[in-house]
């Protein structure tokens, strides 16, 4: 349509693409950017699990993420559930495109359901994090990103 002009608050993301996340395939790490109150984003390399239910080239694409204790990030996605995610490398350095997503917290099967999909992915070392973690008696968050 002429003179009609797509903004984004993602610049650096095309939302004529495919949604999903099909990028993420045989990935070990994403880029998940949080944003603060004044807009600031915050970048942060997290590992994260697919649930295979839903293929991750389609818009129902579900990814789990974990964190211990009440970190930076969950405030952030608390006040603002725009996030974005691309694949990285365990430094963070961005490995694809930034992709827009939505982020929320999860509790009871969900959240469950989530963790057992990152154990699987990364065993033995998320088994060993979580048994240190237990001494700590910090609470574990878990939380689903999805596309947008």
């Amino acid at each position: 349509m002429a003179g009609i002009e797509r903004v984004s608050r993602f610049p650096s993301c095309d939302l004529g693409e495919a949604m999903g996340f099909a990028e993420f395939a045989g990935q070990k790490y994403l880029n998940l950017e949080t944003f603060k109150k004044n807009g600031q984003g915050v970048k942060t390399p997290v590992w994260f699990a697919a649930d295979p239910a839903a293929g991750l080239d389609s818009g129902d694409a579900r990814l789990y993420v974990y964190t211990i204790g009440v970190s930076g990030k969950v405030k952030r996605i608390r006040n603002n559930a725009s996030a974005r995610v691309a694949p990285c490398n365990m430094r963070g350095d961005v490995q694809g495109e930034w992709v827009p997503a939505r982020v929320e917290i999860l509790s009871g099967k969900e959240a469950n359901h989530g963790m057992q999909l990152l154990n699987r992915k990364y065993l033995p070392w998320k088994q060993v994090l979580d048994f240190f973690a237990m001494f700590r008696k910090r609470e574990r968050t878990v939380f689903v990103i999805r596309p947008v």
